[in-house]
């Protein structure tokens, strides 16, 4: 910092006077210890910092890593996997993340506040709540919880239902609409029993025993929607009206949906735009997004782990459809 200020106003004042006027204000600095700071080779650190700040922002930026959204923790976790090594050899440290991205300027992506968007229908009998704010699952297709969100684009309102599965927050289940009728989380819905159906994950196309958390929107209470989960073999859970924590899972997930993809992939234009824009988030959300609740790895992969540890024949197909 010292060379620094020095090179900014040596041309006007010369290297000797400065040194001479900040040695009486206490900065002790000869002339040979500048002109050696700048004939001196760069230091080990300075080299290795150099070269992890250039892997950092380009993790950063990388679609298929950081997006835009990772902060120091997440990155941190991301450069260990990649085998990122420090200046000493060994794995980075997290420090050394933290003050490299805020000297580069990068800054991971903050959720904002909430926003209600499902209406409670008080005139139809509700399923009681099984979960109890208890999000937590022993294996796949345990239990799932579902919720919707509104996005503005240039063409109007449109919406979006998504499925996830509590036990490794994978999404398996999504639906971009114009409107909000019970066909749209039925949409998503069905889309989730056919992932998991596709990989080999239910009998005779039923999750016999699964449980299935929803708020108290008027789309999730509707009777179609009920008929649909009793002939998959799911059972209804639904939180209480108006508490978000009573689903604060599924609210989560539309939060990381409205920070990571839409304002990052905005503006929107279409519900169209809004679907591919949807399935590259959701695919790198699955494939890719490490998750601290499960051990700071992918959903995908900590299902595999989970079924590569259990007997073959219990062991369905696992993963998830390339975009490409």
């Amino acid at each position: 910092m010292i060379v620094d200020y020095i090179d900014a106003h040596r041309d006007r004042f010369g290297v000797e006077p400065i040194c001479a006027v900040l040695t009486q204000h206490g900065i002790t600095i000869a002339p040979s210890s500048y002109y050696a700071a700048k004939t001196r080779p760069p230091s080990r650190r300075a080299l290795s910092d150099a070269a992890l700040a250039e892997t950092i922002e380009a993790t950063f930026w990388d679609r298929q890593k950081g997006r835009g959204v990772y902060g120091a923790r997440k990155m941190w976790h991301q450069l260990r996997r990649d085998g990122v090594s420090g200046a000493g050899g060994g794995p980075v440290a997290r420090c050394t993340v933290e003050r490299l991205m805020r000297e580069l300027g990068l800054r991971g992506a903050r959720r904002g506040r909430p926003v209600l968007t499902t209406g409670p229908d008080r005139q139809l009998e509700r399923a009681p709540d099984l979960v109890d704010r208890d999000f937590t699952a022993a294996a796949p297709n345990r239990l799932w919880v579902v919720d919707l969100t509104y996005v503005p684009t240039w063409s109007g309102m449109v919406f979006t239902a998504f499925v996830s599965d509590v036990f490794s927050r994978r999404i398996v289940g999504w639906r971009c609409a114009g409107s909000m009728p019970t066909e749209l989380p039925l949409d998503a819905l069905e889309m989730a029993l056919w992932t998991r159906d596709s990989a080999g994950q239910t009998t005779d196309g039923r999750l016999d025993g699964l449980i299935h958390h929803s708020d108290a929107g008027s789309q999730y209470c509707a009777i179609r929607y009920g008929n649909r989960l009793a002939e998959a073999g799911a059972i209804a859970s639904i939180g209480s009206v108006g508490d978000s924590y009573d689903n604060a899972l599924a609210e989560s997930v539309i939060g990381l949906y409205k920070t990571e993809c839409i304002r990052r992939d905005g503006p929107i234009h279409s519900v169209d735009d809004l679907e591919l824009a949807t399935a590259s988030w959701v695919h790198w959300f699955n494939t890719q997004r490490l998750h601290s609740m499960i051990g700071n790895m992918p959903p995908v992969e900590y299902e595999q782990n989970y079924y590569a540890h259990q007997p073959a024949r219990e062991q369905p197909i696992s993963g998830e459809p390339s975009l490409h």
